[in-house]
Order: structure tokens, then sequence, then C-alpha cells
């Protein structure tokens, strides 16, 4: 698929806040974004820079239906990766991971999208692409010029509904260019 954000506007999702932006920043680091959708009675909040509990991270993965892969694995993954997000069900003494996304690449030119799940519950909320929306920002703002994406038959139509184009011969590829 190809994508295209050079052109596209990025905003802020909410004017309000539930979280003191000084509680925000201790816990989620610079460019926390929180998320606050009517239908939940909790906020939301992406994150690059909160540190991942790899067996959260591997229960997430698990509830999307992904095997298993060894913690050890996972870590060294994390690390060679030029960009994790997280997003948490904001709780102040125990936010839970309910969305991820990693990108891998040389953090110039090209990155790679890997690994983006959602809770199940949360799943048809608006969070995924909300999430996707923050990936891209973040990598654009570091100038990252070319992303890929890859992506199981059953999820593709979530991405072309962003403006994600299928790569000409219908693999599970997609693609977005800056302008």
């Amino acid at each position: 698929m190809f994508f295209n954000l050079g052109s596209k506007e990025f905003s802020e999702y909410n004017s309000k806040h539930l979280i003191p932006k000084k509680i925000l920043l201790e816990n989620y680091g610079e460019y926390a974004s929180e998320i606050i959708l009517p239908e939940f009675k909790d906020s939301f909040v992406l994150s690059q820079y909160r540190d991942f509990d790899l067996i959260e991270l591997e229960q997430l993965l698990q509830s999307v239906g992904w095997g298993r892969r060894p913690l050890r694995r996972v870590k060294r993954a994390l690390e060679n990766s030029i960009l994790k997000v997280g997003l948490w069900q904001h709780d102040q003494k125990f936010p839970r991971l309910i969305g991820f996304a990693r990108c891998t690449g040389d953090g110039i030119i090209d990155a790679t999208v890997w690994d983006v799940a959602i809770q199940p519950v949360y799943q048809g909320s608006g969070l995924g692409r909300r999430l996707m929306t923050y990936l891209i920002k973040r990598l654009k703002n570091i100038g990252v010029k070319r992303v890929t994406l890859f992506a199981d038959a059953n999820v593709i139509s979530f991405y072309r509904n962003q403006g994600w184009i299928l790569e000409p011969k219908g693999c599970k590829c997609a693609f977005w260019y800056s302008n």
C-alpha cells in the first residue's frame, strides 16, 4: 500500500484533558498525547517514551491472535526499533497497555511499521486510527520520507480506510511517501 501524508494536516484530537500535563510528562514522557473518547470513562495516552513490560506486551499481542514469541527476542526487537509507540488506558497507579506499534528502518529515509495491535475490546473505537496517526506524525517529525507496512489480509481495509494504497501486485505490503 502507498500512503502520502506530505500534505495531510495532523491535529490534536482533544482540546480538553483529564490528565494534568505534569503527570502526563512524568508518566508517559515527551510528546505523549491524551485521547478522550465519550464512550469510555477513562482517558488513553499515546507515548513513544514509556517503557514496555514485556509480559504485558506479549499478552496484548496474544489477545489479537498472534503466536507466542520468546521474550528475549521481543526485547531485542524493541531495542533495534527506531520507534515504539504504546497506547495506555490511563490509571495513575497502573496504566494498562491496550495498543502497540513499532517501526524499524534507518530513521532517516525509510521505516517499516510492524506489530500494530489494539486490544480487541477497543477495536472499532478509533484508537487504532489514532495510534497510526501518532506513529506517522512521529516518523514525519524525525524526517522519515518513506514508510512501508505489512498487514494480514483481514486488516487491509483498516489501512485502506486511512489512505494507504495497496502495493500494485496485491501483496501484503503498504507504502507511504512524504512530499
